[in-house]
């Protein structure tokens, strides 16, 4: 983890972290609270496509998609006061390590492999997930992302066991402090 940086109301807020952490949940209650417009970068994608995140996998494959991932993400963290809710494998490209880390203020979320399994159980949207073992595949992802997540990120907060609002509101004192 890096120094906090100083936040104010043109920085950015990006938001990473496994899937089932919360990212879009938490980056629109935060957004809502701050009065800052959101994205959700796979809900980007799916909108300039007209597919599904599922469906883009299928036809292009991960690399495919991971390539469509990278040009929003890019053109997302150059605007102004935003909350960005990133997808789970963002942090995997350099260059969107890179462009999240410099552009605005990076929080990872945390979170357990059980929790992410009883968040996204009967998600069909999560290609990822679509195995055999869906506790397995969580774990392989958790020991090759846990580290570029914590190499990105400005300040960690655990989800786990917690309210969406009691979260949020976490976030902002620790961005307040800083303002």
């Amino acid at each position: 983890m890096q120094d906090e940086p100083r936040c104010n109301n043109s920085t950015n807020i990006f938001l990473i972290g496994p899937m089932g952490a919360g990212k879009s949940t938490l980056g629109r209650l935060l957004a809502s609270t701050l009065k800052r417009p959101f994205y959700d970068s796979d809900k980007v994608i799916e909108g300039r496509c007209g597919a599904s995140i599922p469906w883009i996998f299928d036809l292009e494959g991960e690399e495919g998609f991971r390539l469509r991932e990278s040009q929003v993400i890019d053109e997302l963290t150059q605007q102004t006061g935003i909350v960005l809710a990133t997808g789970g494998g963002a942090v995997l490209r350099p260059e969107n390590r890179t462009a999240l880390n410099s552009r605005g203020v990076v929080i990872f979320l945390r979170t357990t492999v059980e929790q992410q399994l009883a968040r996204t159980g009967k998600d069909r949207n999560r290609p990822l997930l679509q195995t055999e073992n869906p506790r397995q595949r969580l774990e392989e992802m958790c020991k090759l992302r846990d580290p570029l997540y914590q190499q990105t990120a400005h300040l960690t907060i655990n989800t786990d066991q917690r309210p969406p609002r009691q979260v949020m509101l976490d976030i902002k004192q620790r961005l307040m402090q800083h303002l």
